[in-house]
């Protein structure tokens, strides 16, 4: 159980209901008891916190991410996608538990660092006989206390079926399912407040079968759990899917049931204007990933098109060998940004990066009732922002947050649990995070070296 603590003298940008200039926020048994400007009501026994010259937001919800990939960062840097997987399918193949749970330690320590309170995570390679990969990475969430959405992914078309990846890292049909169906039984809380629901995940369109999909999705409704997968985000998927499927990304996923409220899906960058509108009328979520659709020269997801139509949109950092070392924090800045380098400055205010950080996140992932926003009975999932110092130039601390890309955390709750103090992980030894993470770097390096695939900077290129 967390200790009660009341959080005064703090700005407050709550993402739903009136900003509050001074106020405070009162924490108690895991949730919000009140807020409100002003001094906060007696409250015997609770740590009491000076919020003076921090702003207070609810926690950034991770909507997309691929955990083990921290241990593969900077490789194929001037690849595209499919010439940047090619590159790393052999490599990831000679993963083992060990290497995804530094990995995952490490990048979800990194996540917590800068402001991230939820974070999801899509695994897809599994590896025979490495160990419980999807066990490993639950047990470093655990660890770091942070709210986790594991997606239990697959892939079954390997090269000889006409996909992508290697024959060597897919699996058959009906043992996805029954791993799946495990994990869900195993590791799924469904109820409220909880630290660990699970989703069911198939790759993308070009790595899974549509048989795979159809009985995915029957499995994840079955089970009372949502789906997430890839979709849309090269040309090159685009014209996959032509050729193989005949039809566009979006109109495949329609006739395999796979659009609804109970979906959302990954970067969905190159949609058409029918696309926008099905998702808005279906309740389609999907998780905006600019830096790395940006690092990979996937182009700029049409957001801003996007949130005018009323579809949901989330915010994620994407794999780390996509998006290197990107802190969600500054996932904002970068969101902002590409909508108004594609459609001008009135495209993106940062009230709405924040709330797509936010409360876009908690409906990509069911939970706008519990997390997404300040507000009495929610969860107790936020951050205290430091907007003094250098940032006390900029008389406007939502601006300074999301314009400044990634200021300095003086709190981060979850559940009223501190997990970050004063830009310190407080659940784990910080060096020992960062350290795990460089081990699973040289670990996954030296199984691969010894499968005979070296790790090379622009390998793929």
């Amino acid at each position: 159980m967390s200790a009660d603590v009341l959080i005064e003298n703090v700005a407050i940008a709550p993402v739903v209901g009136p900003e509050i200039a001074r106020g405070h926020i009162l924490v108690r048994d895991g949730r919000i008891a009140a807020l409100g400007p002003g001094p906060g009501p007696e409250a015997p026994g609770a740590e009491r916190v000076d919020g003076t010259g921090c702003l207070a937001t609810p926690g950034l919800v991770n909507t997309h991410h691929h955990l083990y990939q921290w241990a593969s960062q900077g490789v194929a840097q001037d690849a595209t996608l499919f010439e940047w997987l090619t590159a790393l399918y052999q490599v990831w193949a000679a993963m083992d538990a060990e290497v995804v749970k530094g990995a995952a330690t490490a990048g979800l320590g990194w996540l917590a660092l800068s402001g991230c309170t939820t974070s999801t995570d899509h695994h897809y390679i599994f590896p025979k006989g490495r160990g419980d990969l999807f066990a490993a990475e639950i047990e470093a969430a655990r660890d770091l206390g942070i709210r986790f959405h594991p997606c239990r992914g697959s892939m079954d078309r390997g090269v000889s079926q006409g996909g992508l990846p290697p024959d060597e890292v897919v699996e058959g049909l009906d043992e996805i399912l029954a791993a799946t169906a495990d994990a869900i039984d195993a590791y799924h809380d469904p109820s409220p407040g909880s630290m660990l629901r699970v989703a069911v995940a198939p790759c993308s369109p070009f790595s899974v079968s549509a048989e795979l999909m159809t009985e995915a999705a029957a499995l994840a409704r079955a089970k009372g759990v949502r789906l997430h997968t890839h979709l849309s985000e090269t040309l090159d998927e685009e014209e996959h899917c032509l050729a193989q499927m005949g039809c566009t990304p979006v109109d495949y996923m329609e006739k395999l049931g796979w659009l609804g409220p109970d979906v959302w899906v990954a970067h969905a960058v190159h949609l058409h204007d029918g696309d926008i509108r099905r998702f808005a009328a279906t309740g389609t979520g999907t998780a905006h990933c600019p830096s790395s659709n940006g690092r990979l020269g996937a182009g700029i997801a049409r957001v801003s098109e996007m949130l005018r139509d009323g579809a949901i949109v989330g915010l994620g950092v994407d794999g780390s060998a996509s998006s290197e070392l990107t802190p969600l924090a500054g996932e904002m800045r970068q969101a902002l940004l590409f909508q108004r380098a594609r459609y001008g400055p009135d495209a993106l205010s940062a009230r709405q990066a924040l709330e797509i950080a936010t409360l876009g996140g908690a409906r990509c992932l069911g939970r706008e009732e519990e997390i997404g926003s300040l507000e009495p009975g929610k969860l107790a999932d936020l951050v205290l922002w430091r907007v003094d110092g250098f940032a006390a130039a900029v008389d406007d601390p939502v601006c300074a947050l999301v314009f400044g890309g990634a200021l300095p955390v003086a709190r981060v709750l979850v559940g009223g649990r501190t997990v970050v103090r004063d830009g310190e992980l407080r659940t784990v030894p910080q060096d020992a995070a960062a350290r795990a993470g460089a081990e699973a770097h040289r670990r996954l390096t030296r199984l691969a070296a010894e499968r005979g695939h070296t790790v090379r900077p622009n390998a793929g290129a």
